[in-house]
């Protein structure tokens, strides 16, 4: 299951997808329009990143003689939009969606194949650009990639000090965690967070085949590395260097809260953070994840922000064309200089916008040691099971090798009935 991604910086990925729905497009050499209306194209952007594409849209807009309009929705609820607004006439031509919902959204049949030569392909790095193929099928251009990053508190320990390890890190939390002041704080309670524990001791989620393709037979969360990788987490909060309230659906704002009250020393979150972190006052940095007890690099889960075209598009044609366009090298610069969102084209990880730029450097380290999180349907069958799994040990209620094995049955159990 490693899908280890390459030194690259990704930080939104774009997926355009093209065809195969109420909206086929005909085989035209150039873009065409099929009917004029208010608009030609309709894009849904991620809330707060309209910037990012402005600049492009315009030129495009002027290259096509077509008006797009962009509206911005939360992209990890687009798809849920798009199963209403589709079959209504009102949904979008474009969408930008996280790269693990890919594989849902294709078996639903909301996503346009797109027809996209290798050469446009080989300019994304090979692991983003595999999160938006499937069965062969390519359902999306990259348009960034985020990954987790540690954030920690200069006003409280240096970068001369920080911890190499989390062994270290849990000897320095147990010294200075006091009711007002934490060491290093982490959501393990959540398979999103805790797998980069429960895979550097071994433990995956879904193997995979000669091809690299996921075999969901073949289940890794409670095999010996996963159960090993467990019980180090369970150590963490029996110390009691983790307070009580960041487990559960809660833990997320409370580690947050911590931070942005200056109270902790470093977390572990995600690019999702640099600004509100920034804004609420706290001079912190960034790293790449530390080593864990046994000398492996920490994992992450890498996420692919992606374009893709809505199967219900009257502008296949023209909506595929415009995903091209917004996901070129050029526009992905742009579009980081604008959002700060890492961008999965190959030829700019180089680029001095990226490598001055201290988060971007992070996320880019860190995605040596990350892998895809898996974009196939069975995926939906693990999050509850193994994140209530992973509250059950944190909490002391149960042992690692009894409840991560019945997590396992009930992930087989809940693919079985879904017929997958």
């Amino acid at each position: 299951m490693k899908k280890i991604l390459t030194f690259l910086l990704l930080s939104t990925l774009t997926l355009g997808l093209v065809a195969c729905g109420p909206g086929e497009g005909s085989e035209s050499s150039k873009p065409v329009k099929e009917e004029k209306k208010e608009y030609d194209l309709l894009i849904w952007e991620d809330q707060d990143k309209k910037s990012g594409i402005e600049e492009a849209v315009k030129q495009f807009e002027e290259a096509n003689d077509v008006t797009i309009k962009i509206v911005e929705k939360a992209y990890a609820g687009q798809i849920e939009d798009l199963r209403l607004d589709g079959p209504a006439g009102t949904g979008p031509d474009v969408i930008t969606i996280p790269g693990d919902q890919i594989g849902t959204a294709v078996t639903e049949g909301l996503l346009a194949k797109l027809d996209v030569s290798q050469d446009l392909q080989s300019i994304y790095t090979e692991s983003a650009m595999q999160s938006q193929i499937i069965d062969g099928e390519v359902y999306g251009l990259p348009k960034a990639v985020e990954t987790q990053i540690l954030y920690y508190n200069k006003d409280i320990v240096s970068e001369e000090e920080l911890p190499a390890t989390t062994d270290e890190w849990l000897e320095y939390s147990k010294a200075i965690t006091d009711k007002e002041t934490f060491g290093l704080l982490a959501l393990w309670d959540q398979i999103y967070y805790g797998q980069g524990v429960l895979g550097g001791y071994g433990g995956y989620v879904f193997g995979e085949d000669e091809n690299g393709n996921y075999v969901p037979e073949d289940i890794g969360l409670a095999n010996e590395g996963a159960i090993e990788g467990a019980q180090y987490i369970q150590s963490f909060y029996q110390s009691g260097v983790f307070p009580t309230g960041i487990i559960g659906e809660q833990g997320i704002n409370v580690l947050d809260s911590l931070f942005t009250e200056g109270k902790a020393a470093a977390v572990i979150s995600g690019p999702w953070n640099l600004a509100p972190y920034k804004e609420a006052g706290i001079n912190y940095g960034v790293k790449e994840l530390p080593l864990l007890g046994n000398g492996e690099h920490m994992g992450s889960f890498i996420g692919v922000k992606s374009y893709n075209v809505s199967s219900y598009s009257k502008n296949t044609e023209l909506a595929q064309a415009f995903v091209e366009f917004v996901a070129n090298a050029e526009n992905s610069a742009v579009r980081y200089e604008k959002t700060a969102e890492v961008p999965a084209v190959v030829s700019l990880s180089e680029d001095p916008i990226i490598q001055e730029n201290e988060s971007a450097v992070a996320v880019a380290k860190q995605s040596q040691h990350a892998v895809l999180t898996p974009g196939i349907t069975e995926m939906n069958s693990v999050w509850e099971p193994v994140d209530a799994a992973l509250q059950t040990i944190a909490t002391g209620k149960g042992e690692p090798e009894k409840v991560l094995t019945q997590a396992v049955e009930q992930i087989k159990a809940s693919i079985a009935a879904s017929g997958k």
